[in-house]
């Protein structure tokens, strides 16, 4: 981890967070089962695309084509399986609205700032690329261990 490094808060090579939570309730978009919430633009763009990606991978689950959020819910989320395969998709829509939603009326940061990475007031991630797939690294140890014990809630949430 870099001492004393400044980044940009238009550097599209991080993703910067503040913990906070979601308005909405969410059981199928990991997105809104995650306490980070962005503040920048750039974060935005890359929530949205990468939510695209996910959305626009296909599975078949029962003889019907699905999106990827509704064939993981399918794999993780009890909840989720006990519902029926149809009322999956059409919640799976109405959380990707309300993301959407969610995300255009944040308030974000002003791109020409910058931040310490060391800070302990925002979860900062470093994006690296490996062949088509955008890989979130904990940037600093504060964001390191957030993320753990995030990883930790949602799988005993999931249980």
């Amino acid at each position: 981890m870099a001492e004393d490094k400044i980044i940009n808060l238009d550097d599209i090579n991080y993703a910067i967070y503040k913990i906070g939570e979601w308005k909405n309730h969410y059981e199928i978009n990991q997105i809104g089962l995650s306490r980070e919430i962005p503040v920048t633009k750039n974060t935005i763009t890359h929530i949205k695309f990468s939510m695209d990606e996910i959305r626009n991978s296909q599975f078949s689950v029962s003889d019907k084509e699905v999106n990827g959020f509704v064939a993981i819910a399918l794999q993780l989320n009890p909840n989720v399986q006990e519902m029926e395969l149809d009322d999956v998709v059409e919640l799976e829509k109405e959380e990707y609205q309300n993301i959407l939603s969610e995300l255009e009326d944040l308030e974000v940061l002003d791109d020409s700032g910058t931040i310490p990475l060391e800070s302990e007031d925002y979860l900062i991630y470093k994006l690296e690329k490996d062949c088509h797939v955008t890989t979130s690294i904990p940037a600093n140890d504060f964001t390191k261990k957030f993320y753990q014990e995030e990883l930790k809630r949602i799988e005993d949430a999931l249980d």
